[in-house]
């Protein structure tokens, strides 16, 4: 039992006395209700999460009080306002009442907790080290890429990506199959073997996802048209590649459009003959032929033309007055799509028959409202009228005007101001809406199969309860003893407010994680509130002990394009909160890898979690004592923030 002591200096009036007192009575009531909070859940979790649960259930009746108030006057004393405590909870409360009672002159027994700050972090560590394997000295965040299918046939992408700095191959269980599967992996592993790295095998299985349904597709046209200067000059025709008909050739990728035509006619063209036709618009139009192979023939085309089916090809050649002719073959149809606008109505229908766009009479009256089927029709048995949907990520929204039992009335709020195009396989949210989905669809378990025995972690989508969680973990039982690790992405509402109970329930396995899968969360949520909740995620995981993955567009314009937005430079400096930072598949995703290992490491100096590490500032240093600031391009490496401010909560 520590002695009594005397009042510290600081401490003179007996207002000092009160304040102090107010402040110790008030933690020690959180305290007893941390201490009091239901911990039955504790001992059906792992013996790896034993700790993590119980700092968890504490962290949460920690947060069922407004200690805002408490926050401000704890920080004006220079004590601890438990704006960092997530990982050792109460340890920290401990800390803070232990401090007043002596500056009170109280006895305080000394309090041995099992989690204290080192102790807290040793946990996110090991089962951080757990799940996403060993950690780069260099760089403590782990990088994740979604796997293109160049990497089934294609050893040298998985090769470099690894060598820039990839830690986790994320393989889309919702695209590709089994087989292109199986040839990623075995490509990473020549490639873990080659460079002596290890990497973890991430399976992401599809979930039930709800979509819109096929649309009735649009005419066979193709258009095509030169490229043209800010004058209207032409700089660049139009490439046309003409192939048989009978025994097509893949149209060349730099061909801007593809005709089927006759044999026969092709044998006798020549370079350098005209090629006049009549376009759909009746527009006469002329084309040059540039080169003649095996396979087919180049066009030229230096107006912008349509060309249908059955277009007429007539050929005029130097060599003779005769005029060959041909007729353009089959085309594809062009996808079909819907544009709405503000105030439309939109039919969800139960039968997946094909969508087709609103009817209306000659004085424009709406006659039939658009209309589009969806994936899972289950879902009307679980809708409210007035209850929001929304469409392609956000893109179209609307509320529910009127159930019917074959359809889904919906009345468009939001579009832009043009109208927004609505097409086939885009997402349906239901955010207000209660629906009683299948975790696991029967494709999910076929894959979750495959997954038992090459991967080292299975994700799972649209995680929404407890129950979902624990059906995987009992298909996982069946298929083996040392299953892959499990991660839960949390992509709708109702999976972030369930958010403790499935982490509780996750714990029952030895090694678990959370993805923050921020397209469908934000769409869930509100974008307004993207922000507040992805950090609410970051707090709860990290009380729970559990690695987070930062998910969805990230340095999304690099991968694509080749170069980043300054936004997108900042969202992934963001990510360095989180133990594993998702890239998703692009054309330069290798680039995407540099960069954001690049951009991490540097933040890994400044940032720990939410606490800002005070390394030497360059913008400290006297002018001639500051060294050169490093220039990079940005076509190769992206250049991290140098600082961001702290925040507490």
């Amino acid at each position: 039992m520590a002695q009594p002591v005397n009042l510290s200096a600081a401490v003179k009036t007996q207002r000092d006395v009160a304040e102090l007192s107010e402040l110790l009575i008030a933690l020690c009531s959180i305290r007893r209700e941390m201490v009091d909070s239901n911990v039955c859940c504790v001992p059906q979790v792992h013996e790896n999460y034993r700790a993590s649960a119980l700092n968890l259930i504490h962290y949460l009746a920690l947060r069922r009080n407004d200690v805002r108030p408490l926050q401000r006057r704890l920080a004006a004393l220079g004590l601890s306002s438990l704006g960092r405590a997530e990982s050792h909870v109460l340890a920290a409360v401990d800390s803070v009442i232990s401090i007043l009672r002596r500056l009170l002159g109280q006895a305080h027994e000394s309090i041995d907790t099992e989690v204290d700050f080192g102790r807290g972090q040793e946990l996110l560590m090991e089962h951080t080290d757990a799940l996403l394997g060993p950690v780069d000295r260099e760089r403590r965040v782990r990088i994740m890429v979604t796997m293109p299918s160049e990497g089934a046939d294609n050893y040298e992408l998985v090769l470099r990506l690894l060598e820039q700095g990839m830690d986790c191959m994320r393989i889309n269980c919702a695209h590709d199959e089994p087989r292109a599967w199986l040839r990623m992996i075995r490509n990473l592993r020549r490639a873990e073997t080659a460079l002596g790295r290890s990497c973890r095998v991430v399976m992401d299985l599809a979930g039930p996802k709800l979509r819109t349904g096929e649309i009735e597709p649009g005419p066979s046209v193709i258009k095509v048209r030169p490229t043209r200067d800010a004058l209207g000059r032409v700089v660049l025709p139009a490439r046309l590649w003409a192939t048989d008909a009978e025994a097509p050739l893949p149209a060349p990728s730099d061909a801007d459009a593809c005709l089927p035509v006759d044999a026969h006619w092709l044998a006798h063209v020549r370079a350098g003959d005209q090629v006049v036709f009549v376009d759909a618009r009746a527009a006469k139009r002329r084309m040059r032929v540039m080169d003649v192979t095996a396979g087919g023939c180049w066009l030229e085309l230096s107006k912008t033309a349509y060309i249908v089916p059955g277009t007429v090809l007539r050929v005029e050649s130097e060599r003779s007055h005769a005029k060959r002719h041909t007729r353009v073959g089959e085309l594809p149809q062009l996808q079909g799509e819907l544009l709405l606008n503000q105030g439309d109505l939109l039919r969800i229908t139960r039968a997946m028959a094909l969508g087709r766009p609103a009817t209306s009479d000659v004085k424009g009256r709406v006659l039939t409202p658009a209309s589009i089927g969806c994936t899972l029709p289950e879902v009307f048995d679980d809708v409210a009228v007035g209850e929001r949907i929304f469409f392609d990520d956000g893109k179209i929204g609307g509320v529910v005007e009127e159930i019917e039992p074959e359809y889904l009335l919906v009345r468009v709020l939001q579009a832009r101001a043009k109208g927004e195009k609505l097409r086939a396989d885009k997402g349906i949210n239901l955010p207000d809406s209660a629906l009683r989905i299948a975790a696991l669809t029967a494709l999910d378990l076929e894959h979750l199969a495959f997954a038992a025995e090459h991967a080292d972690i299975v994700e799972m989508s649209f995680a929404n309860c407890a129950q979902d969680v624990e059906l995987l973990q009992r298909h996982l039982a069946k298929l083996t003893d040392t299953g892959p690790a499990i991660v839960l992405k949390i992509e709708t509402r109702r999976g972030f407010e369930n958010l403790p109970e499935m982490l509780l329930t996750a714990m029952r396995s030895p090694r678990c994680g959370v993805m923050i899968a921020r397209g469908d969360l934000a769409v869930e949520c509100g974008f307004e509130r993207l922000a507040e909740v992805q950090e609410e995620i970051l707090w709860v995981c990290e009380a729970a002990h559990v690695p987070v993955i930062w998910a969805t567009q990230v340095l999304e314009s690099l991968a694509k394009e080749g170069l980043p937005s300054r936004a997108e430079i900042t969202d992934a400096a963001m990510g360095h909160r989180a133990e594993c930072v998702m890239l998703n598949k692009g054309p330069h995703v290798i680039s995407a890898v540099r960069a954001l290992a690049d951009i991490l490491g540097r933040m890994q100096s400044h940032q720990d979690k939410k606490s800002s590490m005070l390394r030497a500032l360059q913008l400290a240093q006297t002018k001639s004592s500051r060294p050169p600031i490093e220039r990079t391009n940005p076509a190769r490496a992206v250049t991290a923030p140098r600082r961001r401010l702290e925040s507490e909560h």
